[in-house]
């Protein structure tokens, strides 16, 4: 473990910095943007602005990278967000707030598919195992941070998306004096959707729910629990045990699936996550404790759908096609992403806060059902690779090295 540290050390303390500014920032936003009087509606097309950017992002690093390098796009990407995140405290408007969360989107996919490829590119193959396992540590304990750093101040100063600022610059510093070698660019492949549909359609629908569930989770989920009347300290609490509680449920259901079968295991996490959404409407408005219950269960179930899913797709790939895959699943969970977080809010709008919850077990449900069907229509694949958990998709890089047939290949 020593020497593994001694590899990636200073690129872990960076990507610990950046995904705690990261985490602070996305519930700082929706936050601040309920103290402000913003429609929930407004602050769901921030949300889905984020992901637009971010889906441009994820396509245009590549290109920036090669004709710059590694570090000046780190470098240049970071002073984006962080000139983005003051600008929030200067300029209280919607439009101007839906452009500061595309170029958001843009510069922290590239910082994402930066840091998270030079980890893996330091990462020894036989070392591989451990090195994710406390990237995702890493990951959520940031995450997690990132939440209870919102109690720090008063979310309607300038104090907190100062924090912000301060975290993305910090971030910068270990990652530009690391010794480490700057890993290969990404290469760019073609995606083709069609054929993506026709390998893996249960996956496309599970990457697209996801989107459509996660993505508007994610956006207004912290004005929830603030319509209901609740402190900033329970927003916290409620966002960090929906991650907490999805992230340590990665292993066990990766394994089930090896064993019962992937689209088993995508059918009960969907069960599950319609169950908690149901839960969360009609019980999370009760009481505090059972606002945490309905977030641990929503995180336990819904946090499995999108690894479930590509390990589905994979399942059915051939080892050339699995970039162009990945790739595609990225993209439809992206667009679902844009479309989710624009669609939640107007149905707040009309049967209240908690109906955010039965928007989500409608999404969960439709996609249970159609899991079902595919069950019926299609027998699966003699051989399955091994599971490759996903606890939440943010750069494709990641998951494309961490997959055991790449590692397979570059051994050879």
């Amino acid at each position: 473990m020593k020497a593994v540290l001694s590899s990636v050390g200073a690129l872990l303390i960076s990507a610990a910095i950046l995904l705690a500014g990261g985490g602070l920032m996305s519930t700082l936003i929706a936050v601040r943007a309920q103290i402000e009087g913003f429609p929930v509606e407004a602050i769901g097309f921030m949300t889905s602005a984020y992901f637009a950017g971010f889906i441009a992002g994820c396509f245009a690093t590549p290109y920036l990278v090669k004709r710059v390098g590694h570090v000046r796009v780190f470098a240049a990407l970071s002073s984006i967000i962080a000139a983005a995140t003051l600008t929030h405290a200067i300029f209280v408007n919607v439009p101007i707030w839906i452009l500061l969360r595309v170029l958001a989107g843009f510069s922290f996919a590239g910082l994402y598919m930066l840091i998270e490829s030079w980890i893996n590119e330091q990462a020894p193959n036989e070392k591989r195992g451990q090195v994710l396992s406390l990237y995702r540590m890493v990951d959520l304990g940031a995450v997690t941070a990132g939440q209870f750093m919102l109690t720090l101040s008063d979310p309607s100063n300038f104090v907190l998306f100062s924090l912000v600022a301060i975290l993305i610059c910090i971030a910068i510093f270990p990652i530009s004096l690391s010794a480490a070698k700057a890993p290969i660019a990404v290469t760019q492949t073609s995606l083709n959707l069609r054929k993506l549909i026709n390998t893996s359609p249960l996956a496309v629908a599970g990457a697209f729910a996801v989107g459509m569930a996660n993505g508007a989770f994610w956006g207004v989920a912290p004005v929830f629990v603030q319509q209901l009347g609740h402190p900033i300290i329970m927003v916290s609490t409620f966002m960090s045990v929906t991650i907490f509680s999805g992230a340590i449920l990665q292993w066990p259901a990766g394994y089930l699936s090896d064993k019962i079968g992937r689209r088993i295991v995508l059918i009960l996490a969907s069960i599950g996550a319609a169950g908690a959404g149901v839960f969360l409407w009609q019980f999370g408005p009760v009481s505090q404790s059972m606002l945490l219950i309905g977030a641990a269960l929503y995180g336990v179930f819904a946090m499995q759908v999108f690894g479930m899913s590509a390990a589905h797709a994979n399942d059915f790939a051939e080892p050339h096609e699995f970039v162009a895959i990945s790739g595609g699943l990225l993209l439809i969970y992206g667009i679902g992403s844009v479309i989710g977080p624009s669609t939640a809010p107007f149905v707040m709008s009309q049967y209240g806060p908690s109906a955010l919850f039965a928007y989500t077990a409608c999404v969960h449900a439709l996609l249970c059902i159609y899991a079902v069907m595919r069950v019926v229509i299609r027998r699966v694949p003699d051989q399955t690779g091994d599971y490759v958990s996903i606890p939440r998709p943010r750069a494709l890089n990641l998951i494309l090295r961490s997959d055991p047939r790449i590692m397979l290949k570059r051994k050879k």
